[in-house]
């Protein structure tokens, strides 16, 4: 991790797009999301194992001193990682999370925070992401929380 709280491979390019079908069924169920919406988030990024998530600054989604509230930091980090993890899962299945931890480095401030989900090990079954949120003011980027989930992937039968 460099100073600006960013690891090494941020800085690299990836090689590996999102097809459109991807794009489409992550996005569908996103606009599914009554949570998600209700907080004004919106995906930003789409890569195979990897979904960012930005969620816009307003008191809705502060506490009392004006910091983004650990709720609502927690929220868009579970979703980055479920949908990181969804975009490994084979077209006909279901992400759910079976678990996460979540850390608050620092004070949440920014013009918007921007949560990453990336999938670490991704199983049959269960698959681990990563967890970071960033607070983002004026082009700059500070790691705020990170953590661990891991979700299940779920065939529809199962539900």
């Amino acid at each position: 991790m460099n100073a600006e709280g960013e690891h090494a491979e941020d800085h690299q390019t990836q090689q590996e797009q999102a097809s459109p079908e991807m794009v489409a069924r992550i996005r569908e169920s996103f606009d599914r999301q009554g949570l998600m919406a209700h907080l004004g988030a919106r995906i930003t990024q789409i890569t195979p194992g990897r979904v960012n998530i930005a969620l816009p600054s307003r008191p809705e989604v502060t506490q009392q001193h004006g910091y983004f509230h650990a709720g609502a930091i927690s929220a868009v980090a579970d979703s980055a990682g479920g949908y990181a993890a969804y975009t490994l899962f084979p077209e006909n299945t279901e992400v759910l999370t079976v678990e996460y931890k979540i850390n608050l480095l620092a004070p949440a401030v920014g013009d918007h925070i921007e949560a990453v989900g990336t999938a670490l090990k991704a199983g049959r079954t269960l698959t681990v992401c990563q967890l970071e949120v960033f607070g983002m003011l004026d082009g700059r980027r500070k790691l705020v929380a990170n953590g661990q989930q891991t979700l299940i992937r779920v065939n529809p039968s199962e539900r």
